[in-house]
């Protein structure tokens, strides 16, 4: 995939108020944009990604995969306040002249659609041919196809939910004290709260996951072993890992945008906003995950017109959509196969 850069001049109004300022999105492209601007699939990333979908999501993207670089023009932008070249904490913001840190105001997941429209029209985008996104990615997709339904033909929808559930917002608030009881989250450092973000990577992994998935990959054999068991090492590395490549800034702004998230605010029910999508729907739920269940899911999709619902088995949890390739490309494709003529 290559990477592009947009920026947009001028004022961009937030939800809650306030504004941001010549903001950046870094976006990544794959394929050829067709004559007409109506092969676009676009991809929604999830927490913690970039834009490069090819690097977080294996054998999705390339000639003959799900994501056809040989039929389709595949876009997928960096969302806002994240650390991988789009506008966040660390930018610097132009009023002082310094990185905006603790400054930088609450942006929500409509405010991320909301600078991703810019972009498709920077690109002279017309009509998505799908969107698709898991988890955070999905409230995007969703949020898109509600504020702009004309604009989307086909809403692939995993993992997720209309609203962020009080479930949800408990693991990230508990991430958030993580975060704020290492000391040096005070400082206006680009390393600060580095301690806290690795305790909150931790604890992220307990909800992408499930005690199925650990009891059988991280089982000892030792019976005798009283510390450093398996597990522990496995959580010391994924917080390491994390560390090593986001900042405990852009991680707390993006959970703070993740509660934001429920399609009713301002819309009167969340029936009466799905029933304005316009897309031909299909909802993807994972029958081990812990944090959307299936049953929200298909909860769901009672409101929205035209489509339908499907429960995968996975032993990985919430983090399936991520690993079940083979499952998920067989049933998308399903999904498309009367769609492919996308002239």
């Amino acid at each position: 995939m290559t990477q592009h850069q947009f920026q947009y001049k001028g004022e961009f109004k937030l939800e809650n108020g306030q504004s941001l300022h010549d903001i950046q999105i870094t976006y990544h492209t794959a394929g050829e944009l067709n004559a007409a601007k109506t092969n676009v699939i676009w991809v929604c990333h999830a927490l913690t990604a970039n834009s490069d979908v090819a690097e977080w999501w294996p054998n999705m993207v390339g000639d003959g995969l799900l994501f056809d670089t040989s039929k389709y023009f595949i876009v997928c932008a960096n969302f806002l306040g994240s650390c991988y070249g789009t506008t966040g904490p660390l930018s610097v913001n132009p009023k002082t002249g310094s990185p905006y840190y603790h400054d930088f105001p609450l942006i929500t997941i409509r405010d991320m659609v909301n600078a991703h429209e810019l972009l498709c029209t920077h690109l002279g985008i017309s009509k998505i041919f799908m969107i698709i996104g898991g988890s955070i990615g999905s409230f995007q997709a969703l949020e898109w196809s509600i504020s702009n339904p004309l604009l989307i033909k086909n809403l692939v929808f995993m993992v997720s939910g209309a609203f962020a559930s009080p479930w949800n917002i408990a693991f990230n608030e508990s991430q958030r004290l993580a975060i704020h009881a290492d000391p040096t989250f005070k400082d206006k450092s680009e390393n600060a709260g580095q301690a806290g973000l690795k305790a909150a990577r931790s604890i992220a992994l307990l909800s992408y996951r499930n005690a199925a998935t650990y009891n059988k990959t991280q089982h000892d054999d030792d019976s005798g072993k009283l510390e450093n068991q398996k597990v522990v090492s496995y959580q010391q590395y994924q917080g390491d890992k994390l560390v090593k490549r986001f900042n405990a800034f852009s991680y707390y702004a993006i959970t703070k945008a993740f509660d934001t998230h429920h399609v009713a605010r301002n819309r009167g029910s969340i029936e009466k906003a799905l029933s304005c999508i316009k897309a031909k729907t299909l909802l993807i739920a994972i029958s081990s995950d812990i944090l959307f269940f299936p049953h929200e899911m298909i909860e769901m999709q009672k409101h929205i017109p035209n489509s339908t619902f499907i429960e995968i088995d996975s032993l990985y949890g919430h983090d399936g959509f991520l690993i079940e390739t083979e499952k998920l490309t067989k049933i998308i494709n399903e999904f498309i196969k009367d769609k492919i003529n996308i002239t």
